[in-house]
């Protein structure tokens, strides 16, 4: 696409009519175009009319028989220049522009962490593939609809660990995510207490609008050194938003196949009772997610109630063409003005 600058002598360029160049512009008012197909018929009803009502003399200028020759076509030139110059003009009419978008959006995020268990249990297949790897996949689609959020990773089962601190490298909290796994934790358990505390201490300097825990777990708390309940008022003190999901199903579900080949069932029953009190202390919400839609629906749910705003701003620069084809369309106006007023006009017929 060509650009005009300061040189003057740059809108001569043949590049102008290139289908390329013609091809990337925003149109003002495309419909003009439309009337470019009017113009050869336009000068075709013109001759048409005109062929029966001119007068004709004849003239005997040569002996023998006069024969044709390609200069009785020049007589043709001054319409063509002229045509020429009519699509000129409305191709300036329709106004030829370059049009560069800007957009800049801003948003002031919030600071969001997940908390995810990753104990023996939940190696179960009661939600497809088993309970841990549909809450990651969960997580990643959550992650990505965020926009300018701060999001840290906790992982927990007899210990707890930050996996990702707060950040807003989506990246890299999707590949934290994928590497998760059973037996990253040796001690099996489930320490809830402790998995809150390491939440509490990533965000209690924050000065985030809204500050979130989003806590995924299938047990009650049997390992760590405090209690989820004491750790649930202090994420109330440092005003941090407590969303807890119960994940699995109630009795019998499916757990690993056994050395005769058959699958081993185990009985498990969820003890919301913890769940319930660590998000009614951090005026959140409890949720009981048996099914990977049912959980996908939390999440989405979730997402409505932390939603960030999201200011957009956007700018347009926009540079016009139009002169361009008009100083082609004044140019070609002189020369047919030439051409009216030499010989070429008058070319006798044949």
């Amino acid at each position: 696409m060509l650009k005009l600058s300061d040189n003057f002598w740059d809108w001569l360029s043949p590049e102008w009519f290139s289908y390329g160049t013609l091809h990337s512009f925003d149109w003002v008012y495309p419909i003009v175009l439309y009337a470019l197909l009017a113009i050869p018929f336009i000068f075709l009803l013109k001759n048409l009319l005109r062929a029966g009502s001119r007068n004709k003399l004849d003239m005997a200028m040569f002996e023998g028989d006069v024969k044709w020759h390609w200069t009785s076509l020049l007589r043709f030139l001054p319409e063509l220049v002229f045509m020429v110059f009519m699509a000129l003009v409305l191709v300036a009419l329709a106004r030829p522009q370059q049009v560069n978008e800007q957009i800049e959006q801003t948003a002031e995020g919030i600071d969001i962490v997940l908390l995810l268990d990753v104990s023996g249990s939940m190696e179960l297949a009661d939600i497809a593939p088993n309970r841990l790897e549909a809450a990651k996949e969960v997580a990643l689609d959550f992650i990505n609809g965020r926009v300018q959020d701060r999001i840290g990773l906790v992982i927990f089962a007899g210990d707890a660990y930050s996996l990702a601190p707060l950040t807003t490298d989506y990246q890299l909290l999707r590949e934290s995510i994928k590497s998760i796994g059973f037996k990253m934790i040796p001690n099996d358990g489930t320490a809830i207490g402790s998995a809150l505390a390491i939440a509490i201490n990533r965000m209690r300097e924050s000065d985030a609008k809204s500050k979130v825990a989003i806590l995924i777990s299938d047990g009650e708390n049997t390992a760590g050194s405090l209690d989820p309940i004491m750790a649930a008022q202090l994420a109330y003190a440092h005003h941090i938003k407590l969303y807890t999901i119960g994940i699995g199903k109630d009795g019998q579900v499916p757990y690993d196949l056994g050395d005769d080949g058959n699958m081993v069932y185990v009985e498990t029953v969820l003890d919301e009772t913890s769940l319930r009190e660590i998000a009614r202390i951090g005026e959140g919400q409890f949720f009981r997610a048996d099914t990977k839609d049912a959980l996908q629906a939390i999440f989405a749910n979730i997402d409505r109630y932390e939603k960030t705003e999201v200011t957009e701003k956007r700018f347009r620069d926009t540079q016009d063409y139009y002169q361009v084809y008009l100083k082609w369309a004044l140019i070609t106006l002189l020369f047919w003005m030439l051409l009216k007023n030499t010989f070429i006009t008058n070319v006798l017929e044949d």
